[in-house]
């Protein structure tokens, strides 16, 4: 086989290679990035009326403090936010042992501004960027509920502190930016 056959086949070689790297590469970023929707689980799938999968017992079972731990019961919560059931994402809150972990403030917020309840999800939204001002999906919200409002300048005074905190290539920041732009988001 020539030289020239072989050095071009290598360089194709190379190319899909560094491709596909880079692809998968985009694609983990992508998945790492916290502030995305939550993948739907067995609590909003198979279980009903409020439990939450148990994936040590492998059954629905209704959610008690000392039956889950806080990160647990976040994302039960998120869940079942996400999922329109506002309700029973509230009642798992209440559950946490932490109720000042700004994630646990942020969905307080988040379930009760959807809930209908707005100015108590703001208190909420406040409360968790008190406890961590970094914390871009808690700012995302409040932009949100700030454009359900119609107040524009506090929605883009939020979206550039989620762009100055480095999240400018997250979900919470696209997420915003669509609800400026007239998009309906969470």
């Amino acid at each position: 086989m020539p030289i020239a056959s072989i050095s071009l086949r290598s360089l194709a070689l190379a190319g899909s290679l560094a491709l596909a790297v880079s692809s998968s590469a985009f694609a983990i970023g992508d998945e790492s990035d916290e502030t995305k929707p939550p993948p739907k689980t067995e609590t909003t799938t198979k279980c009903a009326g409020g439990k939450v999968w148990d994936a040590k017992r492998k059954e629905c079972v209704v959610p008690k403090k000392n039956s889950f731990n806080d990160d647990e019961l976040y994302k039960a919560a998120r869940e079942f936010a996400y999922a329109g059931q506002y309700d029973n994402a509230l009642t798992v809150l209440q559950l946490a042992r932490n109720q000042n972990d700004p994630r646990i403030l942020n969905y307080l917020g988040y379930a009760n501004r959807k809930a209908g309840r707005m100015e108590l999800g703001m208190s909420y939204y406040r409360k968790a960027l008190q406890a961590d001002e970094n914390y871009i999906l808690a700012r995302s919200y409040m932009g949100q509920a700030l454009v359900e409002q119609g107040d524009m300048q506090g929605a883009r005074v939020q979206l550039v502190e989620i762009r100055d905190r480095g999240g400018e290539q997250t979900w919470a920041y696209r997420s915003l930016l669509q609800a400026l732009n007239g998009y309906r988001t969470y």
